[in-house]
């Protein structure tokens, strides 16, 4: 079995946490991040429809974004790996976020499990309690998930 274990900077504790806890002698692990490309694309949009309104040629801010995130990205993987402790793969991927976890997912047949949060309304029981990117995913995922609170 494979635990993919998808960390976000809001719940990624508790999903190492109980990947741990779940995690079988030399099993193999997965950290995944995903950066939502939504973010860089209002900073080039907001930079191109600014062209020609007083400011010279520069980076496009979003450029710069990128660079960050993924620098945010590889941070947060890194103590994830050391909090789980073990050999651990990281894996860091940028676009919609339910799309590029179900990508990440090895598909029917597999033996992979996704640890993933709980990060919606956690002030009443129900569908609310997933975002819409995890409710995506939890609804199309080929494989087991657990989810954490």
């Amino acid at each position: 079995m494979t635990l993919i274990v998808w960390i976000t900077e809001a719940h990624w504790t508790a999903c190492v946490d109980a990947a741990r806890a779940r995690r079988a002698a030399h099993e193999p692990v997965t950290l995944l991040h995903v950066t939502d490309e939504e973010v860089t694309a209002a900073a080039h949009g907001a930079f191109a429809g600014l062209l020609g309104r007083g400011h010279g040629p520069g980076e496009d801010p979003a450029r710069r974004l990128e660079r960050e995130a993924a620098g945010a990205a590889a941070a947060l993987l890194e103590r994830a790996a050391q909090r789980l402790g073990g050999p651990v793969r990281r894996l860091a991927r940028t676009g919609r976020t339910e799309d590029e976890v179900l990508a990440a997912l090895s598909g029917p047949g597999s033996d992979d499990v996704l640890v993933c949060a709980r990060d919606g309304d956690r002030s009443r029981p129900g569908p609310h309690t997933l975002a819409p990117p995890t409710r995506f995913v939890v609804d199309h995922a080929p494989c087991p998930v657990l989810l954490v609170w």
